[in-house]
């Protein structure tokens, strides 16, 4: 079933596979480059297409993007009938099937031999160690019986994680055996959907990395060359859980350690075969050495594109159309930075209960700097606990002249908004 409008006539068509997060840039930014939109989404449950992006996408290819035979001969029929120049994910679960389609509809994509690594932790950490970088000692489990010989190999502390989950869902910090069971025992009892998958009880126990976490964003154009366009200063939240609560835009880091994160990003990018379009590659500074925790193919979540363009006037959204479409990124708009440095900090709240109110942040919301203040819960939907990125319930985006005032002015957002969650 499609459903069309009008559109402008560009260099072509573009296949976007459900965007959500801030893969629903990407169409903003194909329509802005002129090209014509097409979405394909299951449209249903917890992938409907966003209002936003329906009114954005010039045409919605409904089929069940968890078929891949059936989205295979959509988009075929599709190119058939007025070819695409490129096929993007919209989100981290579809890069491994846009990387097929594209192959199959002779478009430029990544390897499909080696696809499954920069989504399969467990394949992404043996391919980086092959290649001779350092990465957390780690071993697979895919059952109960597994976890205590592998947390024998890894040690404590330790953390648990889903081999092909996002968002830090059911990523956990484990000092011992007990814990690390508990952990494992509520992530293969997990039967949530997320975009319509389940978890499979496939995981990692890795070791535990003691250092400020970073990620770095950047492209690998049409030309094979990589770009690292922007590190990342993560702030989290309280462990064992890994809760991402804020993201600066541009981390202070010595310039011997930036080019350490550089080059070692470089070369996960190489181990992991990402030949063309954007990645999002998250890591650690142990003892001021980058360590990897894993490395997606894919545009940065939480805003970070925003934060990205904000901090440098780079669009990562046109950087990954135009690599996964043969465009020349030398050609895309230049634009000046907004501001030296773009943070944001997400409020969070623990319990389950109706739509949280939350004081001080309309008063936020006239502070020098910030851009945006804005509860995001949605009024039906129970706040679950603080494990993951579902018990953040809004936000503030902002910009700052230096990095020390980015940290500081995230800090007092944080304590200057108090959250209640009635019960429902």
């Amino acid at each position: 079933m499609n459903t069309r409008r009008e559109s402008p006539v560009g260099p072509g068509r573009v296949l976007i596979i459900e965007p959500a997060s801030s893969g629903t840039a990407l169409v903003g930014a194909a329509r802005g480059l002129g090209f014509e939109t097409v979405v394909a989404s299951f449209d249903a449950d917890d992938r409907t297409v966003p209002d936003r992006v329906r009114q954005e996408a010039d045409e919605v290819l409904v089929v069940d993007t968890n078929d891949e035979e059936a989205l295979f001969l959509a988009a075929a029929s599709a190119h058939g009938a007025s070819p695409f120049a490129g096929v993007l994910a919209g989100f981290e679960f579809y890069v491994p099937v846009a990387a097929r389609l594209a192959a199959r509809l002779g478009l430029p994509g990544l390897p499909v031999d080696t696809v499954e690594g920069v989504r399969d932790k467990a394949v992404m950490r043996a391919a980086t160690a092959a290649a001779g970088l350092r990465v957390p000692r780690f071993a697979e489990v895919s059952t109960e019986a597994q976890v205590a010989q592998a947390a024998a190999r890894v040690g404590f502390p330790c953390v648990l994680k889903p081999v092909d989950s996002a968002g830090s869902v059911h990523v956990t910090r484990a000092d011992d055996v007990d814990h690390l069971l508990a952990a494992y025992r509520e992530l293969a009892a997990d039967d949530r959907p997320d975009m319509g998958r389940r978890t499979e009880g496939r995981a990692l126990v890795e070791e535990y990395l003691d250092g400020p976490e970073l990620s770095v964003e950047g492209c690998v154009g049409a030309d094979g060359r990589t770009v690292v366009v922007a590190v990342t200063h993560k702030v989290l939240g309280p462990e064992p859980s890994f809760v991402e609560i804020g993201h600066v835009v541009r981390a202070d880091l010595p310039p011997a350690t930036r080019r350490a994160v550089e080059d070692y990003v470089g070369e996960v990018v190489d181990a992991l075969r990402v030949t063309v379009g954007p990645f999002h590659c998250e890591l650690r500074l142990v003892a001021g050495e980058p360590v990897l925790i894993e490395l997606a193919a894919r545009l940065g979540g939480d805003r970070i594109p925003d934060l990205v363009e904000a901090a440098t006037g780079v669009r990562l959204p046109e950087l990954a159309v135009a690599a996964l479409t043969g465009l020349d990124a030398a050609a895309l708009p230049s634009r000046a930075p907004r501001a030296k440095y773009a943070g944001i900090r997400f409020l969070t709240a623990s319990g389950e209960g109706g739509r949280p109110t939350a004081e001080g942040l309309a008063r936020i919301a006239g502070w020098p700097g910030v851009l945006e203040s804005e509860l995001t819960h949605a009024a039906d939907t129970p706040v679950p606990g603080d494990q993951d990125y579902r018990s953040r319930v809004g936000h503030v985006l902002y910009t700052a002249d230096s990095y020390q005032d980015a940290l500081d002015l995230g800090s007092r957002i944080t304590l200057g908004v108090s959250l209640a969650l009635p019960v429902a």
